[in-house]
């Protein structure tokens, strides 16, 4: 099983043992596959989505911050993290099914309301789908190096990316070597580089070809044009923005993101021009983690 795998490896790193420890977490049946999440505190519900390649250890600090004054719902996406990882016979890994998902696991928490949604990633794109089905139920957004909207036309995409997506060395190279997960783990941080004991946790869940088949399957459902599979899921997304219009937000973004870069900065504050945005010049993808004793109080302070 996935967590025993996590559990092998927590061995080697302490920091997987304490969030272990810490953060037990319950499991979801979803229709027959297993989807783990965290559901920790009490009162408004804050709702944190993950995105490629992490998993709800991502917002570990985060979350205990914020679990003293709120309901704390951390799910981790089908194939990633402690959740099962099926192969694609069981499971259709696409946008359309994350976005399902999140929206069943919440209806059988009786979260319907007041839901403060925290994005990452492709957290951003899954979130604000949902937000998008469902815009009367979200009270506040925050969004952290993602995207809710089709890539800007300014942005090129990254040839690392094209590789990973489009070509037999990506499988090779995501599924073969791990490089995906360890690779964003190096790089993600660019002021506070993660130690090899949290990079270690970052990459626990993700031990054997089989258990990294979501991280390939997110790169590849990258939507560039249409007739991708979920292009048009994107673009209704993008178009139902202007809903959440009044919905308060704050952004907070690291400028060495070699993808979600200023061009994704620029695109979030024209579609939402009354956000807060915190910028961080020297912090990378994990933005969380980079500019943590920066961005969890200010995140706190905007949530509760």
């Amino acid at each position: 099983m996935v967590i025993a795998a996590a559990e092998r490896i927590s061995a080697r790193s302490s920091a997987l043992r304490e969030f272990l420890d810490r953060h037990p977490g319950a499991d979801f049946d979803r229709d027959g596959i297993r989807l783990h999440y965290l559901d920790e505190g009490a009162g408004a519900p804050v709702v944190m989505v993950h995105g490629n390649p992490t998993w709800s250890f991502h917002f570990r600090r985060l979350a205990e911050a914020l679990s003293p004054t709120c309901r704390v719902v951390v799910p981790d996406h089908v194939g990633c993290g402690l959740s099962e990882k099926p192969d694609d016979a069981r499971y259709d890994y696409t946008l359309e099914s994350r976005v399902d998902d999140l929206e069943a696991l919440l209806a059988s928490l009786g979260i319907d309301r007041d839901i403060a949604l925290v994005l990452h990633d492709w957290g951003g794109m899954i979130g604000m789908a949902y937000a998008a089905r469902h815009p009367e139920r979200i009270s506040r957004l925050v969004v952290m190096n993602t995207a809710g909207f089709h890539m800007p036309a300014a942005k090129s995409f990254p040839p690392a990316l094209w590789v990973c997506r489009d070509t037999p060395l990506g499988a090779w190279a995501v599924r073969g070597l791990n490089a995906f997960v360890r690779g964003t783990a190096r790089i993600g941080c660019k002021r506070h580089p993660l130690s090899r004991d949290v990079r270690e946790a970052y990459a626990a869940p993700y031990d054997s070809w089989a258990h990294r088949i979501a991280i390939h399957r997110f790169v590849q459902d990258i939507p560039l044009r249409p007739g991708d599979r979920c292009y048009d899921l994107v673009t209704g997304v993008q178009d139902r923005l202007p809903l959440l219009a009044d919905v308060p937000m704050l952004v907070g973004w690291g400028l060495k993101d070699f993808v979600f870069d200023g061009t994704f900065l620029d695109e979030w504050t024209r579609r939402f021009p009354r956000a807060t945005v915190l910028a961080y010049p020297d912090a990378g993808h994990y933005v969380l983690e980079d500019e943590s004793e920066a961005l969890i109080p200010a995140i706190r302070e905007f949530l509760c």
